[in-house]
């Protein structure tokens, strides 16, 4: 699987915040908003089915 990069504009007591989110679970901010993202994935998928993607 490849690893691709997305960039996101945040303001920063939004990023300031997320990085106490991420110490506090022992995580990289980037590990986090990973979580967050599957997260948000599943339960879009457990109220409307799978995702099919062409990858």
């Amino acid at each position: 699987m490849a690893i691709r990069s997305l960039t996101i504009r945040i303001d920063d007591k939004l990023l300031d915040k997320l990085h106490v989110v991420a110490d506090y679970e022992g995580r990289s901010a980037n590990s986090q908003v990973l979580i967050l993202i599957r997260d948000c994935i599943r339960e879009y998928e457990k109220e409307n089915g799978e995702i099919v993607t062409n990858r």
